[in-house]
């Protein structure tokens, strides 16, 4: 039984599982993250969520997520098995600048990355797109699909967001576990070539 890179320290996988690994969800504040990660885990998951505050009201921005009430502190946590001898452990980071500290250990020794995306606030996502593209992580961006959201295709998102060549767009509802495991299985395709790719470039 092996244990691949990108397994957080310490969390043995069960008898069944051959090789684990490691997984963020980012995005922007109140774009689902921790919904996403409560709906394919398949066990409960860990979740630092606190309620806002007066005090932030200043630094978080809610427009458009009024009616949301908490926000994560620190780091969700689950996993999943894609299929036999394969499994992740999802992290899911928090969405506030002021947390973003948290990211460079969370990060440490990660697969790839999902980079959940709302349209009406895609602006929200260019500092996580920014990050796992300056560390040179692999992700994609998961446009979770609200329902009075306008709808974009892959295409338009790609450009808005100014995204490498290569870098895969979905859609999804992060509150449905079949399609948040199909994000996921997405992500570690694509991961998988971008890992292949560079230990191809690294002999020649």
């Amino acid at each position: 039984m092996n244990v691949a890179q990108g397994a957080p320290t310490g969390v043995t996988p069960g008898p069944d599982t051959e090789v684990a690994l490691k997984v963020l969800v980012a995005g922007g504040f109140g774009v689902g993250k921790t919904t996403l990660v409560g709906s394919v885990s398949e066990i409960r998951p860990l979740r630092t969520e606190e309620g806002l505050s007066e005090a932030g009201e200043s630094v978080d921005d809610t427009d458009g997520v009024d009616r949301k009430s908490t926000t994560t502190v620190a780091m969700d946590f689950g996993r999943i098995t894609i299929r036999a001898g394969l499994s992740l452990y999802l992290f899911g980071t928090p969405g506030q600048d002021r947390f973003w500290f948290l990211w460079d250990d969370l990060s440490e020794g990660a697969l790839g990355a999902v980079v959940l995306a709302d349209t009406r606030r895609l602006q929200d996502c260019f500092p996580a797109v920014d990050y796992f593209e300056r560390h040179a992580i692999p992700f994609l961006v998961a446009v979770n699909c609200f329902a009075d959201s306008r709808a974009y295709g892959a295409d338009e998102v790609s450009r808005a967001l100014d995204l490498d060549r290569g870098t895969p767009v979905v859609l999804c509802d992060a509150r449905d576990r079949d399609s948040g495991k199909e994000v996921l299985i997405r992500l570690v395709e694509h991961a998988g070539r971008r890992h292949t790719a560079r230990a191809l470039d690294s002999v020649g």
